[in-house]
């Protein structure tokens, strides 16, 4: 491979569609080889690193998490169907468990801006007074259940 075939990281940020700070993140996490620096100081990089960067963040973009990126990239020969398949089944049970969160939170919410539309105390606004007291629907299902920021993300 010629010299001009290389790319700066500047370019390989550019040919894959991200900033620089990206670029650097994945190599910090693995997500991404650091080459070495050449004699000009000035690390370069093969275009099959562009490819590899838009594969992460497509991944991410189906909500997959940094180790579980790092799970397909071992997987990227496309052999192991299977187990790609595994990794992709565990993260839609984790997306479904958060549409099942978001759509509590939306019932609850709802059922406050209700009970708001439909007080005749303007003094007090029900959401307000919910949320100071930590009675309001949302709050006590997340204290049964743990609240939805306290889970990891797995």
């Amino acid at each position: 491979m010629s010299h001009g075939d290389l790319m700066s990281i500047g370019q390989l940020a550019g040919a894959a569609g991200v900033g620089v700070e990206t670029i650097r993140f994945y190599q910090r996490t693995g997500l991404l080889a650091q080459p070495a620096r050449s004699r000009g100081q000035i690390r370069r990089y093969h275009p099959s690193d562009a490819s590899r960067v838009r594969f992460v963040k497509s991944a991410q973009g189906l909500g997959f998490s940094l180790v579980e990126v790092a799970d397909l990239l071992r997987l990227v020969d496309g052999t192991r169907c299977d187990d790609a398949k595994r990794i992709a089944d565990a993260r839609l049970r984790v997306v479904q468990a958060k549409l099942r969160e978001l759509r509590r939170i939306e019932k609850a919410l709802r059922s406050t801006i209700a009970a708001c539309s439909h007080s005749k105390d303007r003094s007090r606004c029900p959401l307000i007074v919910s949320l100071k007291a930590g009675t309001s629907t949302l709050e006590n299902r997340s204290v049964r259940r743990g609240s939805p920021r306290s889970r990891p993300d797995v």
